[in-house]
């Protein structure tokens, strides 16, 4: 077995990559502190062709060389926003987008039972890196999805739960194309 050298991974360069057809997810970041979670979420976003990230709150925005040093490219790529309020950009997904906020809940769904509409598009709330997503972003979602845990630890790390979702989503969505 060889490993592929890079030109051979035929990526699109970042003009194609923005005309492009999107899966059709918004990544939202509910105060997120550490700035390399950030660069690292572009990373997963880009990866997966996610059609939006919109930071919020305290979340840091590019240009900055601490989510630079992780995204490596990909604050270029990504579509994203900044929204003072995670309600308020909840608010105005919810006309074009089925919200859910990622976080473990009394009646949460599991990731592995939740099933993406063909047809649908969604936003996915993850939260601030200890107090997880707000309870008033939380009520204001159509409900939570939960990424199953077995071990001794709470949570995952925030960037870590964005590449767990949107890899199960990409997946899911692509079985139904």
């Amino acid at each position: 077995m060889r490993k592929l050298s890079n030109p051979e991974l035929n990526r699109l360069d970042v003009d194609a990559f923005k005309e492009a057809p999107k899966t059709p997810i918004v990544v939202v970041l509910d105060n997120i502190r550490s700035l390399h979670n950030v660069g690292s979420v572009f990373r997963t976003a880009d990866a997966f062709r996610i059609e939006k990230i919109i930071l919020c709150g305290i979340t840091a925005t590019p240009p900055h060389k601490d989510i630079r040093k992780t995204a490596l490219g990909a604050t270029e790529s990504v579509n994203w926003s900044y929204a003072k309020d995670t309600l308020e950009a909840i608010g105005q997904l919810e006309a074009t987008h089925q919200c859910w906020a990622v976080e473990q809940a009394e009646k949460s769904i599991s990731l592995e039972a939740f099933e993406p509409q063909k047809d649908a598009a969604y936003a996915f709330v993850f939260g601030h890196e200890v107090k997880g997503v707000s309870q008033e972003v939380v009520n204001r979602c159509r409900g939570v999805v939960e990424i199953p845990q077995g071990g001794t630890k709470h949570s995952l790390n925030v960037s870590v739960a964005v590449g767990v979702v949107l890899w199960d989503l990409y997946a899911k969505l692509a079985q139904k194309k």
